[in-house]
């Protein structure tokens, strides 16, 4: 069928630059970002979850004395694309030419991941084999014959742990030393028929390109369509011809030339492995291993995520962040310290009263903005990010992902959608930019529809935790209406939104115990970006608000809002809360847990102020971002739904816990 190597014939043009530059590709969950932050020193979040590195991320690394350009490329599974990730990939490659191509694998699936080696090679890139989770290859029994493999690839193999922080100097060694003349020179020969196929292709191109004749030769034929674009702009008037037998073959082919090709890799990866790799005939399954098997099925997945949200969320995040953490820095910092400190400190020093009000009013910057981002908003959050991080390096967020994909496809998402649901709960600006992982443009819009409209960040999480924990009838009210909201609002955007299910495959990283230097630095650079966003809209929402107040137009938009008020059963003060979670959810949620702890909201007003308040319009970050990602038309049609949702839904709540007499 097929034979191993041979050598190859064809050339290729390549353009360079100033900086060396490295590429690192490959699977998602395999390690790349690892190296990445390895080689460059800066951070990128390292994430377990496929497509986490949609946006690229470039860094500079100082590699034995040579300044190169290091560029983390989000996953792909082959050059011939399928999702807009894969795309990117791709374009990375075509267009900037890298010096060397460092591709990323997992030494557990070798023989599954060598297909996209041999593409690369065929592609006559300048690759380097990065043989990575070689721990834990080594851990369950197989072994792996890395010079064996460098022979028959004819390419530098590394084999490491970059998570351990093993072969980083061998990887470093390669990097430097390699040299585009000395590129593998190994062809992987396919049957009679398909070289016959390609040959006639390839033989018809005159143009010059990063990739090789042959690697063009097959993308086209398996119609891949930013290719054809690609040659029919080289080749002009040559193209017609290409075509034309590029159509030929399909005609004759039919549907068989994509499972032709792939059966015919798969035989000379099964050749290539041959005394290369090599697998106990009975292993010890690992507690890891176990626990992977319990997360994915639903009989024993359910009760593990239930277990996880409850001591996760309801006890970590709720009961200590947004209970012991918030009362320790709000109430007994800010309130009974520091803002009277403040206060008499900025009466000194400003005479003017309403200077002063600017600062430390009731509005202040100080005694209201920065309390809020850090007496509320920063222990709330921050335990979020802690908890997040911790199961994001277990590598427990894929094996989630597998267990609601059936379910999510109802709401016309995939498993994939995990990713920022979960987000979410930590910051929806954050989560609304990650939706564009996401495979097709419909599920990224109900993504975005359903972040928007039932998804609390944790602010409000932790505040709403905290607020209703000592009812659980309402905490139970509330969540029911979330759940009920996101399952209707789902299930009616699945089914008139046009479009197919999305297609769901992923790979699983191995479950371990999450090293704490991970949690501790993604906690961190979650909290940086996160500050970054919050504080300069913290501190425009006081000043606009200090405005409103020395105007009189923030009484008028109270005034204005009693009636709306009213209408869901809430005192006029509610609309403060409802006006700060306009610029920034998180902000809302604070004004919530201000007007509960003045004794202004029984339990039932604090429940429907619950429900409207976290259902209420995307924040002005949020809204801006979905603005970015979606376009103004979306933006502005999911805004205004929201909207109408959110009191709608207080409004009938409302009338059903008055008539009913529940929390009366």
């Amino acid at each position: 069928m097929a034979t191993c190597c041979s050598k190859k014939t064809e050339t290729v043009v390549r353009s360079g630059g100033a900086r060396r530059v490295a590429a690192l590709v490959g699977n998602p969950n395999v390690g790349k970002s690892v190296l990445f932050n390895a080689l460059t020193g800066a951070y990128v979040t390292v994430s377990n979850y496929p497509g986490t590195s949609v946006e690229v991320t470039r860094g500079s690394a100082l590699i034995q004395g040579e300044e190169w350009q290091v560029v983390d490329t989000p996953g792909m599974y082959s050059i011939h694309t399928i999702t807009e990730e894969e795309r990117v990939a791709r374009e990375i490659l075509l267009n900037e030419a890298p010096d060397v191509v460092l591709h990323v694998l997992d030494a557990r699936n070798l023989e599954r991941m060598l297909a996209m080696t041999i593409q690369l090679i065929e592609a006559e890139l300048p690759v380097v084999l990065v043989v990575n989770i070689m721990d834990e290859a080594e851990r369950i029994g197989l072994k792996i014959d890395l010079e064996l493999l460098r022979k028959r690839l004819g390419i530098p193999v590394i084999g490491a742990a970059t998570a351990r922080k093993r072969g980083l100097e061998e990887i470093r060694k390669a990097v430097a030393e390699y040299r585009r003349e000395s590129a593998s020179s190994q062809r992987f020969n396919y049957s009679r028929l398909l070289e016959n196929d390609i040959g006639v292709v390839a033989g018809l191109m005159r143009g010059e390109y990063v990739l090789s004749r042959r690697a063009l030769a097959l993308l086209l034929l398996q119609q891949d369509e930013e290719i054809i674009e690609l040659v029919r702009g080289n080749e002009g008037d040559g193209y017609g011809a290409i075509n034309e037998k590029v159509r030929e073959i399909a005609f004759q082919r039919r549907e068989s030339f994509h499972l032709d090709l792939s059966l015919e890799r798969k035989e000379i990866v099964r050749k290539l492995i041959q005394d290369v790799f090599s697998a106990p005939e009975k292993r010890v399954v690992t507690w890891a291993e176990r626990f992977s098997n319990l997360s994915i099925k639903p009989m024993t997945g359910i009760p593990l995520l239930c277990i996880v949200l409850y001591f996760g969320l309801y006890k970590f995040v709720g009961s200590f962040g947004a209970g012991t953490l918030v009362d320790l820095l709000e109430t007994k910092g800010f309130k009974e310290h520091f803002n009277p400190w403040i206060t008499g400190v900025v009466q000194q020093l400003i005479p003017w009263q309403i200077i002063q009000e600017l600062f430390v009013g009731e509005y202040g910057i100080i005694t209201l903005g920065i309390r809020y981002a850090v007496g509320i908003i920063l222990p709330i959050v921050a335990t979020f990010f802690i908890f997040f991080s911790f199961l994001e390096d277990t590598g427990y967020f894929p094996r989630l992902a597998l267990l609601v994909d059936r379910v999510f496809k109802r709401f016309g998402l995939s498993g994939r959608a995990v990713i920022p649901m979960v987000l979410g709960f930590g910051c929806d600006t954050m989560a609304t930019m990650v939706t564009r992982t996401l495979e097709t443009v419909r599920e990224r819009v109900i993504a975005t529809l359903l972040l928007a409209l039932a998804i609390p960040c944790s602010a409000q999480i932790g505040v709403i935790l905290a607020l209703l924990s000592k009812e659980p009838g309402a905490l139970a009210v509330w969540a029911f209406s979330l759940v009920l909201l996101f399952i209707v609002v789902g299930l009616l955007a699945a089914k008139i939104l046009p479009g197919e299910p999305p297609m769901f495959y992923m790979e699983l990283p191995p479950m371990r115990l999450p090293q704490l230097g991970n949690v501790i630095t993604k906690t961190y650079t979650r909290m940086q970006w996160y500050f970054l966003e919050i504080l300069p809209l913290f501190v425009l929402a006081s000043v606009l608000l200090w405005l409103g107040k020395v105007t009189g137009f923030f009484v008028k938009m109270i005034d204005a809002m009693t009636p709306l008020m009213a209408s869901i059963g809430l005192p006029k003060e509610a609309a403060v809360a409802f006006i700060f979670g306009f610029f920034r959810r998180d902000y809302g949620a604070a004004g919530l847990y201000d007007l509960q702890t003045k004794g202004l909201l029984n339990a039932r007003q604090l429940t429907v102020a619950a429900v409207t308040l976290t259902l209420f319009i995307p924040c002005v970050a949020q809204f801006l971002i979905m603005k970015k990602e979606r376009g103004w038309k979306v933006a502005g049609a999911i805004g205004v739904f929201v909207s109408l949702v959110a009191f709608g839904s207080g409004y009938v709540l409302n009338e059903f816990l008055m008539v009913s007499g529940v929390l009366s």
